[in-house]
């Protein structure tokens, strides 16, 4: 049997992506497919998804003319898996894999097929990521379309340049990790002055939700918003004063710029 997706590497990312597309009904389950080398992951990932087929190994009797593959292994599998699946004959590739260009994935496929390199973020695990996609050199528009269905089953998408990818993966990629420590500071902060840990916990990821909903719908800019909530002498202006006393905002400059760095080198 042929599938329309065969998503190779069935971890956090790749099982988050199965999800999505059978809740936005992308596709029959009978027409997807998850390669996965862990047999404990792959009976995880059989109780999750009924009717999808969870396979040890990509065959050639897998892909037909239209069947499409998401690459989602660690980074020095890639190209090994790439060679498997360009012998296969899969129509097109999605890559998710931290670092790698769309080049150096070409040259393990036959000419012509299709690379789209995408850097998606883990708010896909519930449904709310953003993901950045750029296209290879033989990717069409159609090709970016299809990438975009798959990632907007689980967030939305943003196309970009290849060369921005490596800041993307700073920003957005990397992102979630530093807003978790804002708040696990807030927390902690929290509790430092008298609250209980779960009555911080409440207040923070409540204040977190509701600022990101205000910058979403409101469409002013994070600086309105903030000159909005600090009044002249006020709590919030004290504490402001404070943060930029210790060079937060260049701290957050320093992160993003290493973090691009690193996608950078892991690349090379």
């Amino acid at each position: 049997m042929t599938f329309d997706l065969v998503i190779v590497g069935g971890g956090r990312m790749g099982g988050a992506l199965a999800a999505g597309l059978l809740s936005a009904n992308w596709c029959e389950p009978q027409r997807l497919a998850i390669v996965e080398q862990l047999a404990e992951t792959r009976q995880e990932l059989s109780t999750l998804h009924p009717g999808v087929a969870v396979l040890a190994s990509l065959e050639l009797e897998h892909v037909g003319p239209s069947t499409g593959a998401v690459l989602a292994v660690k980074p020095e599998q890639a190209e090994a898996v790439v060679r498997l699946l360009g012998a296969c004959g899969v129509r097109r590739i999605m890559s998710v894999v931290a670092g790698l260009s769309t080049d150096r994935l070409s040259a393990a496929l036959p000419s012509g097929v299709p690379v789209i390199r995408a850097m998606p973020n883990t708010p896909v695990l519930v449904g709310h990521g953003v993901s950045a996609i750029a296209g290879g050199v033989t990717a069409s528009s159609d090709d970016l379309d299809w990438a975009t269905s798959i990632l907007g089953a689980v967030g939305s998408v943003v196309r970009v340049t290849e060369r921005h990818i490596d800041a993307v993966t700073g920003v957005s990629g990397c992102g979630p990790a530093f807003i978790y420590l804002v708040a696990e500071s807030l927390i902690e902060a929290g509790v430092h002055q008298g609250l209980t840990r779960a009555m911080s916990r409440d207040l923070v990821v409540g204040t977190l939700a509701g600022a990101a909903e205000m910058l979403s719908v409101t469409g002013e800019s994070p600086e309105e918003l903030r000159s909005q909530v600090t009044s002249p002498g006020g709590a919030t202006a004290a504490g402001l004063r404070m943060l930029e006393s210790r060079a937060v905002r260049a701290a957050f400059l320093e992160a993003v710029s290493a973090s691009a760095e690193r996608s950078r080198q892991l690349g090379r």
